[in-house]
């Protein structure tokens, strides 16, 4: 069966976007093979790790449709899915690979190992742990009776390591040139190379797909596998996201953070269906498909390895043909989803016509449609003088009597060619007047769902 995973770090405030990229590919590949999609915590390096940070991502990933089958919410056959909840499992190996030689103990201080990277630098030497500690093993077993604190190394054997990646092909890397990795750290925590190894053979991940800033650490793993002697999974690298100049993505330019996104109005199908076009193309050019078709055709070797541009433009495009494509009554429930149940059900319904096409994202909502809910305090368009003006208008629209958009119009249009005024002056002010703003829905459906009272109280108020 086929089984993979991501194993995200609670470090941010909840998923990065290049991560739900990943684990994206992670749940269709899984799905397509009838398989199954496993979240592991990895919690390990204890510094780093934001409150609630867990909580959020795992919350985030459920929000946005990537539901587990195993997980720390969930639970599993392979319990737990914590690391920190794992550490005598890692301990125990780590202790296996020291007494098989192919891991060791290692006492060396932080002066130590900083004299001897600049000694290795000086001479242009690659900087790497020079084994000391490995050939006085005895030395420093009785060391570490005595109380010495101590961590646990890999031994990385002097042979050419080559593996082969889904997406990148065959890989090979000269094991003289890596460094004896730490696996196990003084205060019993792994590193991230001994948990993933350990967890991802014991819960038994067939297919690896990560981003490719792990694809160098990937011929230590495949040590490890060997050291054990496990089988290796199957490796796939995947490009990380860059901004549309080829920048690395950064909170700086762009929102990184999925939540930011959702906060915005995007919504969850949307935000799958754009980061499913990161690294894939469908084959038959489509941009705009669903989730369940993008499992049905997904093929990890289809990924290609250029680095995919996320553009926050692109998704907001993505986005509108969604809000687009909803029926009213649909995109009214998320609308007020959004905004909160304070506004009056009946006029959201009602404007929603009105504004659905010029919507990107549901936050769009109220900028465009708050002037139904409060009269505005302002106006964008300086109307002082024009007293006499709004005077003709408020004699006009109080001999409406059928409230309905032509009627106003016709009412209207009449008056403006009575004052010989042009029909976009005569509607930017009247606009202005209405919503307070110089572009707005359309201006005689808005003022019929206003409702004859309100319009004529507005336009008073310039009188």
């Amino acid at each position: 069966m086929v089984r993979t995973r991501i194993a995200p770090s609670p470090t941010g405030k909840d998923v990065h976007v290049g991560s739900v990229s990943t684990a994206l590919m992670n749940y269709a590949w899984a799905k397509k093979n009838d398989g199954q999609f496993i979240i592991r915590i990895e919690d390990t390096d204890q510094t780093r790790l934001v409150p609630g940070g867990e909580k959020r991502m795992l919350e985030t990933l459920e929000a946005i449709g990537l539901h587990a089958d195993e997980s720390p919410l969930v639970g599993g056959p392979y319990a737990p899915y914590r690391q920190s909840e794992r550490l005598a499992v890692y301990k125990k190996h780590a202790e296996e690979l020291v007494q098989k030689r192919k891991a060791y103990y290692c006492i060396c201080k932080p002066e130590r190992l900083d004299e001897m990277r600049k000694k290795q630098q000086a001479v242009k030497q690659i900087p790497k742990y020079d084994r000391y500690c490995y050939f006085h093993q005895e030395e420093i077993k009785n060391k570490i009776v005595k109380g010495e604190k101590y961590v646990i190394r890999l031994f990385i054997p002097n042979k050419k390591i080559i593996f082969n990646d889904l997406i990148r092909g065959q890989i090979e890397v000269e094991g003289s040139n890596l460094d004896d990795q730490i696996i196990l750290k003084s205060d019993g925590y792994p590193t991230y190379h001994l948990g993933v190894v350990v967890d991802d053979y014991l819960m038994k991940i067939t297919h690896v797909i990560r981003g490719e800033e792990w694809l160098p650490s990937t011929p230590k793993h495949i040590v490890l596998y060997e050291a054990f002697g496990w089988s290796l999974p199957l490796f796939a690298h995947v490009s990380l996201l860059r901004n549309p100049d080829k920048s690395k993505l950064s909170k700086r330019r762009n929102p990184v953070w999925t939540s930011e996104y959702l906060e915005k109005g995007i919504l969850p199908e949307a935000l799958l269906n754009y980061l499913s076009l990161m690294g894939w193309s469908h084959p038959e050019g489509k941009e705009i498909f669903s989730l369940e078709e993008y499992v049905k055709i997904f093929d990890i070797k289809d990924v290609q390895k250029t680095a995919p541009v996320f553009d926050p433009v692109k998704l907001e495009w993505m986005n509108g043909e969604y809000l687009r494509k909803l029926k009213v009554q649909s995109l009214k429930l998320k609308v007020l989803g959004f905004i909160g149940k304070n506004y009056p059900e009946g006029i959201v319904e009602k404007t929603i016509p009105l504004v659905q096409e010029r919507m990107k994202k549901l936050a769009d909502y109220l900028p465009l449609c708050e002037f139904f809910f409060q009269a505005p305090a302002t106006w964008q368009v300086d109307l002082s003088g024009k007293k006499d003006f709004f005077n003709r208008v408020v004699g006009v629209l109080e001999k409406v009597n059928t409230w309905k958009a032509t009627a106003i119009g016709e009412a209207m249009q009449k008056l403006a060619k009575e004052l010989n005024i042009k029909n976009s002056q005569f509607f930017m002010d009247l606009r202005v007047a209405i919503t307070g703003k110089r572009i707005s829905p359309p201006l005689n459906e808005s003022m019929e769902i206003l409702r004859k009272e309100e319009c004529l109280e507005r336009v008073k108020k310039l009188t």
